[in-house]
């Protein structure tokens, strides 16, 4: 029996597998390309409060006296674990040292002591929020530090070290999917076991990183 061209064409199904995965697989592919731009944005958001932390609590733990030199350390600690991510070149480290003013009435509050800062990007975003080097020496303009929901002073006869770090995304697939937006965390420690806040020069003359500079 000969059987018509249609009826043979209805009944081979050899390729039917090949066309099928032909069709699925760009939406596989997209998929996994969002997925993997998602767990890097993920680990990006979750390195940026690392480096936060780690930079405060680096620059709080230094015992007796601080000077440039333990600072610029403390900030290259902050760029290390930022290295895969190109933070040097795509974030922003401010390190400040709060404490109490000393004045009394109106006057009283915090006062940012010192303040250095690493990494080279220079958008509004990373500038220190909250006042640069001096703020509220003499007067109540600095009552604390961070955003209004999550407000932190240094105690009584105490200082704390604050960081703000800002990052530009840096997208490992495409920018199509996040873009490139600007990522941010802040983060404080108080200070242990140090009887000297003022930031001293350091071996050899450091030169320290003020807030001026943005080289990598």
């Amino acid at each position: 029996m000969i059987r018509s061209p249609r009826r043979s064409l209805r009944a081979d199904t050899g390729g039917l597998a090949l066309i099928e995965f032909a069709f699925t697989l760009p939406v596989i592919v997209t998929l996994l390309l969002f997925g993997l731009e998602t767990a890097n944005y993920v680990i990006a958001a979750m390195r940026v409060h690392q480096i936060a932390a780690v930079s405060a609590d680096n620059a709080a733990r230094v015992r007796d006296s601080i000077n440039e030199a333990d600072v610029n350390e403390v900030l290259t600690g902050g760029k290390i674990v930022g290295e895969s991510m190109d933070f040097a070149a795509r974030g922003r480290i401010v390190l400040s040292d709060v404490l109490p003013n000393g004045q009394t009435g109106t006057n009283a509050g915090q006062t940012i002591l010192w303040q250095r800062c690493a990494g080279a990007l220079q958008i509004p975003e990373s500038v220190p929020r909250y006042g640069v080097q001096g703020k509220g020496a003499t007067d109540g303009t600095l009552p604390f530090m961070g955003a209004a929901t999550r407000t932190v002073a240094a105690s009584t006869n105490s200082a704390m070290v604050f960081a703000e770090v800002t990052y530009r995304y840096k997208p490992v697939v495409s920018e199509a999917i996040y873009g490139t937006p600007i990522m941010r965390s802040e983060a404080s420690f108080t200070v242990r076991e140090r009887t000297a806040e003022t930031l001293g020069v350091g071996p050899s003359g450091t030169i320290g990183r003020t807030c001026g500079r943005y080289d990598l």
